[in-house]
């Protein structure tokens, strides 16, 4: 096992230092994939530090530490230039006597808190927005920073629709060892690690331990697609397989037993989705997710009205090879087509199909029995899913919420919001992968146990169809 050591810590630490409001606690939360940090549009949300570290099956990889803007930096530069001439070495004693000295007054409370972790050792990011113009009077703090001897490097942060980069990093070179332009409300997991990349170049000490949290943070990156897709699997045999069971007395069942016991069928199927996503969220550290209401809807009352015409799911055409290599289209038809007006997937799908619903029928969404023979030992059946194109419904919209979450910065505080573009089940999943798929389908339908090695098949698809949602 490689030791990592910084400062006689076993793992880096950096500060997120800079002017108020300037995106420092976004880039903590982006960093360390940690939607707990406070953000603000006001300044001075952050007052005090507070250390984020970044653990990985308990163990530590990195630690950034959140911190206030520089409130006043001018008279700290001056009270540093009043002591006696010292050589550039001792210059970072000269920082520790100020700390030392002011460290009760409140009006230097900012800057002591700013200065504290840096002085113990952790690495400078010094974050500004480069979509404003640059200004000389940063180069107070950059100077204050310099006075510290640690290893620091700039990032650009583009806040508003301006671009001035071109101008802040010839003044910021002047400063630090490295200049890299990062955005932590969109960026990727890639972006993520080019920038620990950089990071591993400030200090040689360093560079072992940041090249480890790497290695880390790849393996456990490819450990939460697994996870997904493993949930997302279990999900599809738990929903498609699921029976409800209704105790009834009479010979027959009423109309209101059997609407009644339908309803049910949904609401527990709704609520196998909602488990889902909370899942989903947990396993990509999205705990706090503040999202729009997402429900499934399998039958709608107003399925011809304009409500319905939103559709998810296989076109006409993509339906009929599907049931054709299935060996299902008897009894089914070309026409079972799932309709509904959810809230999740309107914004996305809305009028790209419209149309076909018109002939959409539902006698086979799922099926309805009565089974025992003796009175009062009657039980009224729902289920299990019958509906050819439901499987495929409910497989895209689960892979689109999972897409969302894993590629969702944890800077972002909004709620999320659904793309408006096309997104079609068929779009993602290929006619080939549709046959593998359908195998394990027919299997839910006949209310059969699937086979181990039919289960690892579909994971594989769905695996293939998760990265792809994910390039």
């Amino acid at each position: 096992m490689i030791d990592l050591k910084n400062n006689g810590l076993d793992y880096p630490q950096f500060a997120v230092v800079g002017h108020p409001n300037k995106g420092k606690s976004s880039i903590v939360s982006s960093l360390a994939l940690d939607d707990s940090v406070q953000i603000g549009d006001t300044p001075g949300t952050t007052q005090v530090k507070r250390g984020f570290p970044l653990t990985v099956d308990g163990k530590v990889v990195y630690e950034l530490f959140d911190t206030p803007g520089f409130q006043r930096a001018r008279r700290i530069l001056s009270w540093l230039n009043s002591q006696e001439h010292v050589s550039a070495d001792k210059r970072p004693n000269v920082v520790r006597k100020f700390i030392d000295e002011h460290r009760e007054e409140k009006r230097y409370r900012d800057e002591i808190e700013l200065l504290e972790p840096i002085m113990n050792g952790a690495g400078i990011i010094y974050v500004v927005d480069a979509s404003k113009p640059y200004g000389p009077e940063y180069e107070v703090e950059m100077e204050i920073l310099r006075w510290t001897g640690q290893p620091s490097m700039a990032i650009l942060n583009l806040i508003g629709n301006e671009d001035y980069r071109d101008e802040w990093k010839k003044a910021l070179g002047q400063y630090f060892r490295l200049v890299r332009t990062f955005n932590p409300i969109t960026a990727t997991f890639g972006d993520h690690m080019s920038l620990l990349e950089s990071m591993a170049q400030l200090k040689e000490e360093w560079t072992t331990a940041i090249k480890v949290a790497i290695g880390i943070l790849n393996d456990l990156h490819q450990h939460k697609v697994e996870q997904s897709v493993d949930a997302i699997v279990s999900n599809m045999q738990r929903t498609l397989s699921y029976v409800y069971v209704k105790k009834i007395k009479s010979e027959k069942a009423t109309v209101e037993e059997k609407e009644s016991a339908k309803e049910k069928y949904r609401e527990q199927s709704i609520e196998y989705e909602k488990k889902l996503e909370q899942e989903i969220e947990f396993i990509w550290n999205h705990r706090s997710v503040d999202k729009v209401e997402n429900l499934v809807v399998f039958e709608d009352i107003g399925l011809f009205s304009k409500e319905s015409a939103s559709i998810f799911g296989l076109s006409e055409n993509e339906l009929t090879i599907t049931g054709a290599s299935a060996g299902a289209m008897s009894g089914l038809g070309i026409d079972a087509i799932f309709g509904g007006n959810t809230l999740f997937l309107a914004s996305i799908i809305g009028g790209i199909v419209g149309g076909i619903g018109a002939r959409v029928g539902f006698d086979n969404l799922y099926e309805v029995k009565i089974l025992g023979q003796n009175l009062g030992k009657r039980e009224l059946t729902v289920g299990p899913m019958k509906n050819l194109n439901f499987p495929y419904i409910l497989l895209g919209r689960s892979l689109y919420h999972a897409s969302v979450i894993a590629k969702r910065s944890h800077a972002l505080r909004d709620s999320v919001e659904l793309e408006d573009e096309e997104f079609f089940t068929e779009q993602i999943i290929g006619s080939e992968a549709r046959k593998k798929l359908e195998k394990l389908h027919v299997k839910l339908r006949k209310g059969e146990e699937p086979s181990d090695e039919l289960v690892s098949e579909y994971r594989k698809v769905i695996l293939q169809c998760f990265l792809r949602l994910l390039r």
